[in-house]
């Protein structure tokens, strides 16, 4: 089995379309962002697997 790709926050925000930092951040406050793996290091990092899930609870017209 695959492992899951780990998406680096700056990844994440140019996949979204140029989402801001700012914005990112906000979302993560009003717990609306995908979620994040904390690494012991402080970064954050969103497994592909649930961005993608992330986004189609998103989707326009989803059930």
């Amino acid at each position: 089995m695959a492992r899951d790709e780990l998406l680096t926050v700056a990844q994440v925000l140019r996949e979204l379309g140029g989402v801001s930092r700012r914005t990112f951040y906000r979302w993560r406050e009003l717990r609306t962002a995908p979620p994040c793996i904390r690494l012991p290091n402080g970064e954050l990092r969103i497994r592909r697997t649930a961005l993608d899930a992330w986004l189609r609870d998103r989707a326009e017209g989803a059930a």
